[in-house]
């Protein structure tokens, strides 16, 4: 497909998961009725980001795959006719339990799923607490809309992590993300903060040659963290196609061409010129 209608959807959470599908659900309609085939939806959007505190009883949110959520969105993604990556708490087996992103192909059936490999342990994102780091790898998920290279919030500080997926074939890079200010810090922090969590996405696309997705979620929630919203398309070029606000319950529908990856990477061939022979180091967690 070299025009695919790409639509993420940007909302505020409750603790009433009913109530947060049902955001998610109403935000992929107006999405696919303004011709978006591909829909993303931000980090963990059926609950409240429950890993501000380390509590044992959080463990209740997560659930299978298959379960409730890939049987309410591989419904609507049948029904639709869109691919869907949703986010959820995996329950994988008593005590093992991952951050995952899953991807719902328009028949309804899982395409794939990514597990978070990079898991904070900051204030207000005690995600270690939860989190088994991933082991699926940086796998691009086929799809009928192309290769989704699918990460998670943390992972999109990793430029390792994005040149991987884009290595592997990916088309285009995802980021479902939950990240926000703590309120305390002063106003031009904040500003500093969310101006690097764009900036470093759109190296990625620019990197690699390829668009790049983040939806992140809006609202203060009672832990205290104030998200910031600001989801946002970035070209391959990393020009921004479409921006959301930081405070707006919203949805963002953008056309991409996979023509322009093709001859923007003709133009800056990055790929090509790596010196892969020089790397070898990279994988060393520091060079003394």
């Amino acid at each position: 497909m070299n025009k695919l209608t790409v639509g993420l959807v940007q909302q505020a959470c409750s603790a009433d998961r009913a109530e947060n599908i049902e955001k998610s659900v109403a935000g992929i309609r107006r999405c696919a009725k303004q011709g978006a085939k591909l829909v993303v939806l931000q980090e963990l959007h059926t609950s409240l980001y429950f890993c501000d505190v380390e509590d044992p009883a959080n463990f209740d949110l997560a659930e299978t795959i298959p379960g409730p959520s890939t049987e309410t969105f591989g419904q609507l993604a049948k029904e639709l006719g869109v691919v869907i990556v949703t986010s959820l708490f995996e329950r994988r087996a008593p005590g093992l339990y991952h951050n995952t992103a899953v991807v719902l192909e328009s028949d309804g059936t899982i395409a794939g799923k990514y597990r978070k490999m990079h898991i904070p342990d900051d204030p207000g994102y005690y995600e270690k607490f939860y989190f088994t780091p991933g082991d699926l790898g940086f796998s691009p998920i086929e799809t009928s809309v192309g290769k989704l290279g699918v990460l998670v919030c943390w992972d999109q500080w990793y430029p390792e992590a994005a040149r991987l997926m884009a290595m592997a074939g990916a088309d285009l890079l995802i980021y479902p993300t939950a990240i926000g200010w703590d309120p305390n810090d002063l106003l031009e922090e904040q500003a500093r903060q969310r101006n690097a969590w764009i900036t470093i996405q759109r190296a990625h696309a620019v990197a690699n040659g390829i668009p790049v997705i983040s939806a992140n979620r809006v609202g203060t929630e009672p832990g205290g963290a104030q998200f910031w919203g600001t989801s946002f398309v970035a070209g391959c070029q990393g020009e921004l196609l479409a921006e959301a606000d930081t405070t707006s319950e919203t949805e963002l529908v953008v056309e991409l061409d996979s023509n322009r990856s093709e001859i923007v990477r003709r133009m800056w061939p990055y790929l090509r010129d790596r010196r892969i022979d020089a790397y070898a180091d990279l994988t060393r967690r520091f060079i003394d």
